[in-house]
């Protein structure tokens, strides 16, 4: 404890506080629609599909909107990218709160685009909290502000039992004074020394048109008006999404996507932040559809597995400075690899259920510290951006999911399927790390 208080003392601690509380309320917003999913979809009669595509739509707004916000934040002072954040996240629930008996499936779609503005914070809040310590310390700074996904264990713990007594559309205004609280932080203390380097009018447009295109291509996949139907046009959405922001990048930054580094990582991190993220998006659906608990209970349950997973992020990042982020996440897939394949073959009881998840958050959390303690290594010039897309390809991850499970549930009855697939990307990612080790010691020297 002596030795990460020391590293603190190294920077502005105030402003790393600043970065948290704005990723913790985004985080907070981002994921509201996870634990309230079963009472929305009371009156809402969906699929199992259906169900999937709402809870996963915020995340991959996210990831999408993550690409745009990190090209921003090359031109762009952070503290004034975390504010207009902080404002577009309240939009959602003052619409929720304010006019719930208007609000159709597809209203909720729109609705849950604007919801992954608050996911998208992590492009700003990482590098701005890194911007203001030291190299050597970057992996336990960013490990703590990125433990702002805690956030989603006030969604778990929070919501429901407003939701009992007031509704679930009335429950969501009570994130509105953490917003405000995550502002006023961010206005008095906020602190982006990160050098800028992009052009303010290209990334601005480029990211507005991205905003507005996602929440058309959210809301009429489902309607088939692209070409596709039924599970393939889900399923492609993220590939329009992606080509849609990739368009406003600068040529310069797209470069990164030809590097072998840049898709190891990106693969990594859609394993372990997508594995968080679209966990706790559809595992209060799982518990009461698989094993019928109530509501609040499954909720609760959410809330722990999430604390769980953010708590130890900064462990995560703390171990990869002492032994290297790609040696320690050999330890982490593997982990996630095993579990899911353990779920892939069977459906454990209720109580084996639980502490396997408890154990498959634990490996969540600590690889996704581990992760972004290579990025400034690497990247030391454009963190900014490559937050922003590697970040990306864990909403990715955490969008496919939700989805993907649902499929899995509507076509076989189980969740067997879905989650075989991930234990094989699992797989596949551990294999690259293993193929990263000896470079990432080359990015340090």
């Amino acid at each position: 404890m002596h030795s990460v208080l020391s590293q603190l003392r190294a920077g502005n601690w105030r402003a790393l506080l600043a970065s948290f509380l704005y990723f913790d309320t985004g985080f907070t917003v981002w994921l509201l629609y996870g634990p309230l999913a079963p009472y929305m979809l009371q009156s809402l009669h969906l699929s199992p599909m259906q169900q999937g595509y709402l809870v996963a739509i915020p995340v991959l707004s996210a990831a999408i909107l993550r690409i745009g916000f990190g090209n921003l934040y090359q031109a762009v002072d952070g503290r004034w990218l975390a504010l207009v954040g902080v404002t577009l996240s309240a939009i959602p629930p003052l619409v929720l709160s304010l006019y719930p008996a208007t609000l159709s499936y597809e209203a909720l779609i729109f609705l849950g685009i604007l919801l992954g503005v608050g996911g998208a914070s992590f492009a700003v809040a990482l590098p701005m909290a890194g911007s203001n310590y030291p190299p050597k310390v970057q992996g336990t700074v960013l490990g703590i502000a990125a433990a702002g996904n805690i956030g989603a264990v006030l969604d778990g713990f929070l919501f429901p039992p407003l939701a009992n007594h007031f509704g679930w559309a009335h429950a969501t205004a009570a994130v509105l004074p953490l917003l405000a609280l995550a502002g006023l932080t961010l206005w008095f203390w906020g602190k982006d020394r990160a050098p800028k380097t992009g052009k303010v009018a290209p990334a601005a447009w480029g990211w507005g048109i991205t905003l507005i295109g996602l929440a058309f291509l959210a809301v009429v996949t489902p309607l088939n008006w692209l070409g596709l139907q039924g599970k393939a046009a889900l399923l492609m959405l993220p590939v329009y999404g992606v080509l849609l922001s990739l368009v406003f990048l600068p040529r310069r930054y797209v470069t990164v996507l030809r590097e072998r580094d840049t898709w190891a990582l990106i693969l990594v991190y859609a394993i372990t932040f997508g594995g968080f993220v679209g966990m706790s998006a559809f595992v209060s659906l799982l518990l009461v559809t698989l094993y019928h608990l109530p509501k609040i209970d499954a909720g609760m349950l959410m809330g722990i597995f999430a604390f769980t997973g953010a708590i130890l992020r900064p462990f995560g990042g703390i171990i990869a400075d002492r032994i290297s982020g790609a040696i320690a996440l050999r330890f982490f897939l593997a982990g996630i690899c095993l579990i899911d394949t353990g779920f892939s073959l069977w459906t454990p009881t209720l109580p084996v259920s639980i502490a396997l998840f408890l154990l498959l958050y634990s490996a969540f959390g600590l690889g996704n510290g581990a992760t972004f303690q290579l990025v400034p290594l690497r990247w030391p010039e454009k963190t900014g951006l490559m937050t922003g897309i590697i970040g990306a390809a864990g909403g990715i991850g955490g969008f496919y999911l939700p989805v993907i499970l649902g499929i899995a549930k509507e076509q076989t009855g189980n969740y067997h399927w879905g989650f075989g697939i991930f234990a094989g990307l699992s797989a596949t990612a551990l294999l690259l790390v293993f193929v990263l080790v000896p470079r990432c010691f080359k990015w340090v020297a």
